[in-house]
């Protein structure tokens, strides 16, 4: 069945691979602790989770198996679409990726091109991170032949306008095919300001039979989200992300954050799709969404 028109895809990521608790208590580490969430998101409206794993201490890993047993604590309590990371500093491309052949996930996220990636305090007067973003032409084709082996949709992540152009040679290559998944990542120091004029650009530049979201960094999310729903967008919202429902007001946890983002999308005349709408409106192949053996 079509679904009805103009329904908006949203998306959630729940912890990323930066964010503590020292930041915001709701911050989910353990795969039960993530599974809940994604289940609270879920019922809340979003279609996808995007999903960092961790260690119970909070650090970041990359172990197929934690992957994996965080893969079935969403799938036991959700039939969300999973869309799992590849993106980190100074871990081998291999290791980053391993997960994804192995639990073959519907979507996993590439990111498309390097960059300088920090975080400023104004208030402090330092960088609180400052790195660089390394993500070479060979890393991003060797990521997209594994996901395209894994019959995984790519969810590229932008986070300038270079990195849409860098989409060319690879869809000349033949190793990116439509339709294409984009997520214009917006507001990070070092990447593209998170301006409405500059989503307007950006969608402006993206080839044809594109699917688009837009992932606002902070409380510039919340203006963006906007945006992107009166221009027919998708939009991403969650603690990766943003914390915060409006200055000085954290949320309590990702779903009142999917719940303020789908009264948006409501207000302004857009009704929210269901996970199966969802694959739908996006073109995903159907496939079998339970772990493996």
């Amino acid at each position: 069945m079509t679904p009805p028109p103009d329904r908006v895809v949203v998306s959630c990521a729940l912890t990323g691979a930066l964010t503590t608790r020292a930041q915001c208590s709701a911050i989910p580490y353990t795969p039960v602790e993530i599974g809940e969430e994604a289940r609270r998101a879920a019922d809340a409206g979003a279609a996808i989770v995007h999903i960092h794993a961790r260690n119970d201490d909070g650090t970041p890993t990359w172990s197929p198996a934690t992957f994996r047993r965080i893969f079935e604590e969403v799938r036991a309590r959700s039939d969300v679409i999973i869309n799992f990371s590849t993106g980190s500093v100074g871990i081998p491309a291999g290791e980053r990726v391993a997960h994804i052949s192995e639990l073959k996930p519907e979507m996993a996220a590439l990111n498309m091109g390097s960059m300088n990636y920090a975080i400023y305090s104004t208030k402090r007067k330092e960088f609180v991170h400052d790195h660089v973003f390394a993500n070479p032409f060979h890393d991003i084709r060797f990521f997209l032949e594994a996901m395209n082996a894994a019959g995984v949709r790519p969810e590229m992540e932008c986070f300038d306008s270079g990195h849409i152009g860098n989409t060319r040679p690879l869809i000349d290559l033949a190793v990116l095919q439509p339709p294409y998944q984009f997520s214009l990542v917006m507001g990070v120091l070092g990447g593209i300001p998170g301006t409405v004029r500059q989503l307007v650009h950006q969608v402006d530049s993206l080839p044809n039979h594109s699917h688009w979201q837009v992932i606002g960094i902070g409380l510039e999310q919340w203006k963006l989200v906007a945006a992107a729903l009166a221009m027919g967008g998708n939009i991403r919202v969650g603690l990766e992300d943003n914390f915060y429902l409006e200055e000085g007001r954290m949320a309590s946890g990702n779903a009142e954050l999917v719940e303020k983002a789908v009264r948006l999308a409501r207000d302004l005349g857009r009704e929210v799709a269901t996970g199966a709408e969802a694959r739908e409106i996006l073109e995903l192949p159907m496939q079998a969404r339970t772990v493996t053996a």
